[in-house]
């Protein structure tokens, strides 16, 4: 028994002095509950949406300052015509559009019922549905304040509710893009990251050292072959969601190649500089599930939508390369946006490639040496 009490008191002391096991052991579940804990919302904060009010009365002018007032909206564009309705919804920042039909106030005065028609994007189908709801509640709301029959519409009167890209709702063309940038981000990063923790483990690192190779050679060769492997996947799971789930792909191809590619370069940089900090493969996995895995699924917008989250953990998603992969992909796949709507979130996908590449690069230059 007092052998048993002091290897038990040793192995106490063992992970007390091993910071890497205390920090995985306590850090790690205070991390997941604090992150899963602010970030999983399914309500709808400040949601950006159009108007198009065609009558420009006292009362629609009223229900209009009702939406904005409201914590789950913020009207940010009036528009002249339904002519700009499909461009605000292709640039990606309007979520909803709210028109109002002509003569609003006199129909109202006449005793007729009148139509609010709500136009969503449905390319995000849980956020479109609570847009709905939420839109539909404040006219019901106003409806009641003012003694008056007005009717949203996606009410039982005069249906007419319109969903953008994904009139369907159907969930999976929401997630498969979704899991296009997330598979990219963990693969890539992590294989590479691996690979060359694998060779310091081995001790084959300083055969490679010894060897005619340079430094540059020995990051190429370890990359390429990984890069033209992820490029396979991507079409892989392209096709697979086309032809299997039946996603539809709007956009250009030629534009969705390049900003994979761009995203590629930005997951094996990043696989690269875990490396130059790890000594084991065990080290990189744990290392690369901290700082990648998590954020990935959860700051990236594939689950959980970034607006609804508080403004510290939206400021720490601009960080997360997925997150802009992410708008790209769905922008193209399901909108059918280009270069002209989606030129910020390429402009920065290829800022972080270039600051990955560099900063993985040096910091893997100067281990070596």
């Amino acid at each position: 028994m007092q052998l048993l009490s002091g290897f038990i008191i040793k192995e106490f002391r063992h992970i007390l002095r091993d910071r890497k096991t205390l920090l995985l052991l306590f850090g790690l579940p205070i991390a997941m509950l604090l992150i899963f804990g602010f970030a999983i919302r399914y309500e709808v904060n400040e949601a950006e949406v159009a108007i198009l009010d065609k009558s420009k009365d006292e009362i629609t002018q009223q229900i209009i300052r009702k939406i904005d007032a409201s914590s789950e909206m913020t009207v940010t564009r009036h528009l002249l015509s339904e002519s700009m309705i499909d461009e605000v919804f292709l640039s990606g920042d309007i979520k909803e559009v709210i028109v109002f039909e002509e003569d609003f106030m006199r129909s109202l005065e006449r005793g007729n019922v009148v139509t609010v028609e709500v136009i969503t994007d449905a390319s995000e189908p849980n956020m479109a549905g609570l847009l709905q709801q939420y839109t539909n509640k404040i006219i019901t709301s106003w409806d009641r304040e003012n003694d008056v029959r007005v009717v949203s519409s996606n009410r039982m009167v005069s249906s007419s509710a319109r969903m953008f890209f994904n009139p369907d709702l159907e969930s999976v063309n929401y997630f498969v893009p979704g899991l296009i940038a997330v598979i990219l981000m963990l693969v890539s990063t992590q294989m590479t990251s691996l690979s060359i923790a694998r060779e310091k483990e081995s001790g084959s690192m300083e055969v490679l050292l010894v060897s005619p190779l340079k430094p540059y050679h020995i990051i190429i060769g370890k990359v390429i072959p990984y890069f033209l492997l992820s490029l396979i996947n991507v079409y892989s799971v392209l096709l697979m969601a086309y032809f299997v789930f039946g996603v539809p792909f709007e956009g250009s191809i030629l534009f969705f190649t390049v900003i994979s590619l761009l995203f590629i370069f930005v997951a094996l940089a990043l696989g690269l500089l875990i490396s130059t900090r790890t000594e084991t493969q065990r080290t990189a996995i744990m290392l690369s599930m901290v700082i990648n895995m998590l954020p990935t699924i959860i700051l990236s917008g594939f689950v959980f939508p970034i607006d609804s989250m508080p403004w510290i953990l939206q400021l720490l998603s601009n960080v997360v390369p997925a997150k802009w992969y992410l708008i790209v992909v769905r922008g193209s796949m399901l909108v059918g946006s280009g270069l002209e709507y989606l030129w910020m979130e390429s402009a920065i996908l290829l800022g972080m490639t270039l600051f990955f590449v560099t900063v993985g690069i040096k910091n893997f230059n100067d281990r070596l040496e």
